[in-house]
């Protein structure tokens, strides 16, 4: 009787020694139910600390941290509708631009001019003329002049067309879409028409047409002459 009393007595000290954390007192002890206890706390599009976890194709999940297509930012213009392309292009000759509409304040139109000098002024110039930095009379790295802002060509083209070549590019010019947002583009084309001495923009795409050389927009007057 005795020495089940002393068994079960140990017995008991065990436990209470394994359940109040031993000798340190920096463990737990045993959880009931683990599982529960230590729950995996998973972030909104984040890892979490299992393999799998890092393969979320194969999980079936393609989250790549953009947005969703056709998502506009707070703030910004709807996303121009015309594809790039040839085809886009000549859509993009009856496109109605909203520059008669669009009042720029002073300090957008000074945004205009900064933003035309840190982007297109290196190929087409300070003065619209395409004589920038890189094409600086011929000494320049361009083996051919960049395209003249105020030629008649140019003169020619509808707004469209021009914010079309910003957005996508074409020719030697490549797109400028990430570095100039699409509202800012619209004020770009605002400068530039007041630099071209007040010349009318074309309405339609027979218009815009007529007098084009086969470089299209904002391309060279010929076979060598470069885009940008």
């Amino acid at each position: 009787m005795k020495k089940s009393a002393i068994l079960t007595g140990l017995f008991a000290g065990a436990l209470a020694m394994a359940g109040c954390g031993g000798a340190h007192g920096d463990d737990p002890g045993r959880a009931y139910m683990p599982d529960m206890y230590y729950s995996r706390a998973y972030e909104a599009y984040g890892y979490n600390n299992q393999p799998e976890d890092h393969d979320l194709k194969s999980r079936g999940a393609y989250f790549n941290g953009m947005p969703v297509i056709g998502t506009v930012a707070r703030g910004e213009s709807f996303p121009f509708p015309i594809a790039a392309g040839d085809s886009g292009y000549a859509r993009a000759a009856s496109f109605v631009s909203p520059l008669p509409s669009m009042k720029l304040t002073a300090a957008q139109t000074k945004e205009a001019e900064r933003i035309y000098l840190i982007n297109c002024a290196i190929c087409h110039g300070t003065a619209l003329d395409g004589n920038g930095p890189l094409w600086k009379n011929g000494d320049g790295p361009f083996p051919a002049a960049p395209r003249n802002l105020k030629d008649d060509y140019t003169k020619k083209l509808s707004d469209g067309q021009i914010y079309h070549v910003i957005t996508y590019g074409k020719g030697q010019m490549g797109s400028y879409a990430s570095q100039v947002k699409p509202e800012q583009r619209w004020w770009i084309i605002n400068y530039i028409r007041g630099k071209q001495g007040g010349g009318a923009p074309a309405t339609d795409s027979t218009t815009a047409a007529a007098g084009a050389p086969a470089g299209g927009a904002m391309a060279g007057t010929d076979s060598t002459t470069k885009t940008k």
